[in-house]
């Protein structure tokens, strides 16, 4: 299993035992403390504090390279010898001499620092929401053109980089487990044998010429057969690369050293990330690999499809791309889904394309998690879709500051209240906090300044993000720990901690708002106007 710091059951009761005392709702109620809150509130700068230090499960909606923030990009290129091209705004690798074009990057935060400036304005959305920049280019433009930009320059353990970064910022937000959406570069000759196969249409043809419903299992799974011993060798490939990838990251963020970075004690897994823009065959070949590969190894935990919803390949494949899904999972029925679904806005695509999306993730894929959910209202039946995922425990990942930069949706247009009222789980993500130039802190802001939520809802949705996660084990809620008052365990829960690293982190995040909650009324009561 992979957790950058793997703490021992006893150590575990240890330090909750030392940190929390008597649980404080003992002493405070839920609606003292959504007051106590609402009284903080009111101090935008007294808020930042209090949900800097609110224990927060799980950022379950984070794309490794889109979480990377344009200093690290260019501080790696620059060390690597790499160079920005003035007419194609990205990062470029070396040389750069003779090129009128590239301007090295070494060195140039002290030579031309409004220049590095400029540059990281070209690699993020920085000040996009406080009118900065061209306005003539919207948002999600300047959102997703930022992911050509910062290239492939940084040297051979970029990767890592990105991993360790991501980490590290986790800690600095008090989040105990990250989902991390990326790929295995391992599973790359999968993908390439897969696109060099024709792509046989599997829809199957309906007698009365409307359009079909259903895909052919004949067709695709001759192709998976074909596909086999490929993805035997590339699996067994990927573990070995992600074992070097464990060890590299915990030594850059020292782990297992007498002083360890904070991020040693955040969690990770990994989300196989599909690319939703690419050939069929292509498409097919990336699903293949991300099954067996999740199958396989239990790093890897779950697996999403990205990449702009309302691109053309992605409009025109959507419904071939949900019964793909639906085909694998019949192949392997225990691979949770979490799938980028309801990303769009009115304007963004004609209407039509707003009215299934996300059903059809749900229905016909499978999905357990939906990622935005922007565009809820316009679906086909939305109130019969939010009871089902209501009833069905189906959560959403909620991300306010990219659905304000990509979509233009916040404040009274955006649909989190309309989740909380249909009663349906709801967690709050930062998507790319790197490109957004935001935090999961701030994600927690924005739903408390722009939506109206309580600090009970918050506390909930933080439960959620760990209660709904694809962490392997028990939940802390259905078993032998639900009744448990206090931070010593009952034997019986003892056991489910020791067996489940869900249950686990769980309990971590429940002795930390026994905590929390103590401090909260101390600074509330020394800060609040």
């Amino acid at each position: 299993m992979t957790s950058v710091l793997k703490m021992s059951l006893a150590a575990l009761m240890v330090a909750a035992s030392l940190a929390s005392g008597a649980p404080a709702s003992a002493q405070t109620s839920p609606n003292e403390l959504d007051a106590l809150f609402a009284r903080a509130a009111t101090s935008r700068p007294l808020l930042r504090i209090l949900l800097t230090k609110l224990p927060k499960g799980a950022d379950l909606h984070n794309h490794a390279g889109g979480g990377t923030y344009a200093e690290d990009f260019v501080a790696w290129a620059a060390e690597a010898d790499g160079c920005f091209s003035k007419s194609t705004q990205s990062l470029e690798p070396g040389p750069c001499a003779g090129n009128t074009d590239l301007t090295p990057l070494r060195g140039l935060p002290e030579r031309d620092p409004d220049l590095y400036s400029d540059i990281l304005d070209a690699l993020s959305t920085r000040r996009f929401e406080q009118g900065v920049g061209d306005p003539e280019i919207s948002g999600h433009r300047r959102f997703f053109r930022t992911f050509g930009r910062s290239g492939r320059v940084g040297g051979a353990d970029r990767g890592v980089r990105i991993q360790a970064e991501a980490l590290r910022q986790a800690a600095l937000d008090n989040t105990l487990y990250l989902e991390l959406m990326a790929g295995s570069n391992a599973s790359r000759p999968v993908i390439e044998a897969s696109a060099a196969m024709p792509w046989v249409d599997p829809w199957i043809k309906t007698a009365d010429g409307s359009p079909p419903d259903r895909l052919d299992a004949k067709i695709l799974r001759e192709r998976l057969d074909r596909l086999a011993p490929v993805i035997a060798k590339a699996t067994a490939a990927s573990t070995v690369l992600a074992d070097a990838n464990d060890k590299a990251i915990a030594a850059l963020n020292r782990c297992g050293t007498a002083k360890p970075e904070p991020a040693c004690a955040v969690t990770l897994r990994y989300l196989l990330s599909i690319s939703r823009q690419r050939p069929p065959e292509v498409v097919f070949g990336q699903m293949a690999a991300a099954f067996a590969l999740v199958k396989a190894d239990p790093r890897y935990v779950g697996i999403n499809i990205l990449e702009p919803e309302d691109g053309p390949v992605s409009l025109r494949d959507y419904r071939l791309h949900m019964r793909l899904f639906a085909f694998f999972k019949t192949l392997y029925p225990d691979v949770p889904l979490t799938l980028h679904a309801g990303e769009l806005a009115m304007g963004l695509t004609p209407p039509r394309d707003m009215r299934f999306h996300m059903t059809e993730a749900v229905e016909v894929a499978g999905a357990r998690r939906i990622g935005h959910g922007v565009s809820i209202a316009y679906e086909d039946d939305a109130d019969k879709l939010l009871a089902r995922m209501a009833r069905d425990k189906i959560a959403v990942e909620i991300n306010l500051t990219s659905n304000d930069v990509i979509l233009g949706v916040k404040g009274k247009d955006h649909p989190l209240p309309l989740y909380l009222a249909a009663g349906v789980p709801v967690t709050l993500s930062t998507d790319d906090l790197g490109v957004s130039r935001s935090d999961l802190t701030n994600e927690y802001m924005r739903a408390v300044v722009e939506q109206g939520v309580r600090y009970g809802q918050l506390k909930q949705m933080s439960r959620d993000s760990l209660t709904y996660s694809f962490l392997q084990g028990a939940s802390l809620w259905d078993g032998a720990c639900a009744a448990v008052k206090g931070p010593t365990p009952s034997t019986p829960c003892a056991a489910v901690l020791k067996a489940s690293p869900k249950a686990r982190d769980q309990w971590r995040l429940e002795r930390a708002f026994d905590a929390y909650e103590i401090e909260m009324k101390a600074i509330v009561g020394k800060l609040a106007p």
